[in-house]
């Protein structure tokens, strides 16, 4: 059904992400965090339906015990979008999670961007590209990243300053959750913790070639929040040796944490890892690839 040329429902997919490169660049004044990373969204993700309304938002999340209000991401995603539209309007969203809540694969923020952008092909796109990034930066520092068109990126600033990275990648990827949520904000404010008295210098130490993975050929893999979490939680250190003990070319920590992907450029090898893993882990074991330019929706 259309209304002046604009459908009145769509369904999107929100794209999870993993982070190839996390290095901390410094601390600002307003408390966050400098950083440089890779990021490259991936065929694991979740689904929205959005259906337009004449007023109001309301979310679903069916089996999740997400909240519906202000608490949720997406319902603050399109109150920020009328906001700016400043003409009315409503939507009724339903979230289909399969990625795993504060997994480091920025599932929430993905799933804001998906909000953003398909409200915008809704209400007959109001809003550039350019404006929606505008929108989203308050949101989340990754959530410009998925609102922008590109398959991956390396990101600046607090993570929302996007330059498109042309990388092309053909492996497999097997991601293990263990099952446990981490904080964002908690590991970046034990970062300094982990680095004794010069906090920024593992970034620097990478461009040296110390303390890195390389991936599939020889992709450099790294992440500075890594040590952290592997502190508190060091079943995330074991998920990473066995990821590379099961033949993956690489393995790391995913942004914050607590998920680990493995790469693997063998789909057996991936497979079997997948299945060894799910024996412990379950639901939280995912094979997925890089999104491609065709599969990006």
């Amino acid at each position: 059904m259309m209304n002046n040329g604009s459908p009145m429902e769509l369904s999107c997919e929100a794209p999870a992400k993993i982070n190839l490169y996390l290095a901390i660049k410094g601390k600002r004044a307003d408390g966050f965090h400098d950083l440089e990373t890779r990021m490259v969204k991936i065929t694991l993700g979740d689904r929205l339906h959005l259906a337009r309304r004449d007023f109001g938002i309301t979310v679903q999340c069916p089996e999740s015990d997400l909240p519906t209000g202000e608490g949720n991401l997406v319902y603050r995603a399109a109150k920020s979008f009328f906001a700016a539209m400043g003409t009315g309007g409503g939507v009724h969203i339903v979230l289909e999670k399969k990625v795993p809540i504060a997994a480091g694969l920025g599932g929430g923020s993905s799933d804001a961007a998906a909000v953003l952008r398909g409200l915008n092909t809704l209400y007959a796109l109001p809003f550039s590209a350019g404006q929606l990034a505008d929108l989203a930066r308050p949101l989340g520092a990754d959530v410009p990243f998925f609102v922008h068109e590109c398959v991956a990126a390396w990101a600046t600033g607090i993570g929302d300053e996007i330059h498109v990275d042309d990388i092309s990648l053909s492996c497999w990827i097997v991601l293990v959750n263990p099952g446990f949520p981490v904080s964002t904000k908690w590991v970046y404010e034990n970062f300094t913790l982990t680095t004794g008295g010069n906090p920024y210098i593992l970034g620097r130490d990478f461009v040296h070639g110390n303390d890195a993975c390389a991936g599939p050929g020889n992709l450099p893999l790294y992440n500075d929040l890594e040590a952290v979490t592997i502190g508190k939680y060091p079943e995330v250190g074991r998920i990473k040796d066995e990821l590379l003990a099961d033949g993956a070319h690489g393995a790391l920590m995913s942004g914050s944490g607590p998920t680990v992907f493995g790469l693997f450029e063998n789909e057996a090898q991936a497979q079997k890892s997948v299945a060894r893993f799910a024996k412990r882990f379950g639901r939280n074991v995912f094979l997925a690839r890089p999104l491609s330019i065709q599969a990006k929706h």
